[in-house]
């Protein structure tokens, strides 16, 4: 049986998010959040509270779900929308800059 949670709309690129989520992806729960306690990036620290909630939503979808047994199968930042933006130039010009959103995934599952 598996349990997900989703973080939608965090302010970061779907790139910087997928090296953290690619460390915990596969290892039990308990060891992948050592792993994001240590982790220097700023984004382990959102990622933390998703794997965390997907641990309490497999404890509430089913009491027989031994916690110490899960691990993480799925974890991933897909691309959410973009905010554009403009930075002004030189000779009148306008640049884009974009500021990219994700949507962060993970799911346990009991092994």
């Amino acid at each position: 049986m598996e349990a997900r949670a989703i973080a939608r709309y965090v302010r970061i690129s779907p790139r910087k998010a997928n090296l953290v989520l690619e460390l915990i992806r596969g290892h039990q729960v308990d060891r992948a959040q050592e792993i994001l306690a240590f982790s220097n990036r700023p984004i382990a620290r959102k990622i933390t509270k998703v794997l965390t909630s997907a641990v309490a939503n497999a404890s509430v979808k089913e009491e027989a779900m031994a916690l110490e047994r899960l691990y993480v199968r799925d974890a991933v930042a897909d691309a959410a929308p973009t905010m554009k933006r403009f930075q002004p130039r030189a000779h009148g010009r306008a640049y884009r800059i974009l500021k990219r959103m994700s949507h962060i995934r993970i799911v346990v599952e009991e092994r």
